[in-house]
């Protein structure tokens, strides 16, 4: 692929998130893109980008030859179809999360990535959650040992509220047929992007979902799952959109102690000896290991991680920086939404690797009887 000094952005799907993406390349806030072009079958979304080439059709965006990448944040059925015909027609492609809807969807899309036309061609996410001080310093933290084997992880994220307004504004949201899936698939992909990221992928899961426990919807709007590692470590993953006030607070133990992650930043209660070492030397029978208790500093994070991820995209491409948020990771985090909802609708525990079929024949069934909102 011939390099240039700029990149020509295409964004499909202009949308609220879609539309913020375009001002922010049209805006000049990210450095070596500019907005060259964007679709949308709606043409009141259309009329605030004159300035630019518009399409109705995003097939014909992608094809224009007016854009060398694409930053796709439409509906999430449409990610697969459109990212495989980006690949396909030698853009580089960012897409809005989830990846996809299920697994399925997004083996497709690697395959894609796998035949793409060039191999300087560069596949990324918009998972700006990554980009998040304090996860960066959590996540060097446990690759450094400093916590040593973990153990166990919890991780309330409750503060996502919604309410039935909110669900009313679009027909496709919220429904098997339009969205896929509520919580996991629309709000919580960060933090399960997040969970993979730093913990790695659960050997099996146990879940329960609330479908439409607090509003008038098909999908989950309430979710407790239960992980377990072949480490032995386990994990408990809460959340709702139907909770007020809500909680987001992350609890991470590990041998060597334990690091809460809340909106006061990191705590690292951290023992003076190993926990494993202490059960087997120590002569008290109640007294658990002393402590440290510090403060971790993090440092200020930028004030848009949105920009920062298309900022690392247009790098990747410029200037061969690696990625933040690679595509190909991006799969995690539909599997572990996918194997929650399965695991819930059959009441039994999902083993991981989920089987991506099976699950795809369980969503075929529910979106047939799927209405729109």
């Amino acid at each position: 692929m011939v390099r240039s000094d700029t990149i020509r952005v295409g964004v499909i799907g202009a949308g609220h998130m879609g539309s913020t993406h375009a001002r922010n390349l049209r805006d000049g806030k990210v450095s070596g893109a500019t907005l060259a072009a964007v679709s949308d079958p709606g043409t009141e979304a259309l009329l605030s980008f004159s300035d630019v080439a518009r399409f109705a059709s995003s097939s014909e965006l992608i094809r224009s030859g007016a854009v060398d990448a694409v930053l796709i944040a439409t509906p999430h059925y449409d990610h697969t179809p459109l990212t495989i015909e980006a690949l396909e027609q030698g853009l580089h492609v960012l897409v809005e999360k989830p990846l996809a809807v299920h697994k399925a969807d997004c083996e497709a899309m690697l395959s894609a990535y796998a035949r793409r036309p060039s191999r300087g061609q560069v596949f990324a996410e918009m998972f700006n959650q990554r980009t998040d001080p304090r996860f960066c310093k959590l996540r060097a933290l446990i690759q450094a040992g400093e916590l040593g084997a973990l153990r166990r992880v919890n991780w309330i994220i409750t503060d996502w509220f919604r309410s039935e307004a909110y669900y009313k504004g679009s027909s496709w949201r919220a429904t098997w047929a339009g969205e896929g899936g509520g919580v996991l698939l629309n709000q919580a992909p960060h933090n399960l992007d997040l969970w993979q990221w730093l913990f790695g992928m659960p050997a099996r899961i146990h879940a329960f979902c609330g479908f439409g426990r607090f509003h008038e919807i098909e999908v989950e709007d309430q979710v407790t799952a239960y992980f377990e590692y072949a480490s032995g470590a386990t994990g408990v993953f809460v959340t709702t959109t139907g909770e007020a006030p809500g909680t987001n607070r992350l609890e991470v133990a590990g041998d060597m102690g334990k690091i809460v992650l809340d909106s006061e930043g990191l705590a690292f209660t951290r023992n003076e000896v190993s926990a494993a070492e202490f059960i087997k030397t120590s002569l008290a029978s109640f007294s658990p290991p002393a402590v440290w208790h510090v403060r971790v500093p993090v440092a200020a994070g930028g004030a848009n991680q949105h920009v920062a991820i298309m900022q690392n995209f247009a790098n990747a491409i410029l200037h061969d920086e690696p990625l933040i948020a690679p595509a190909v990771e991006g799969v995690h985090s539909v599997e572990l939404a996918n194997a929650m909802i399965y695991s819930s609708l059959t009441a039994k525990t999902v083993e991981l690797p989920l089987d991506s079929a099976a699950y795809a024949n369980e969503l075929a069934r529910l979106r047939a009887a799927s209405r729109a909102r």
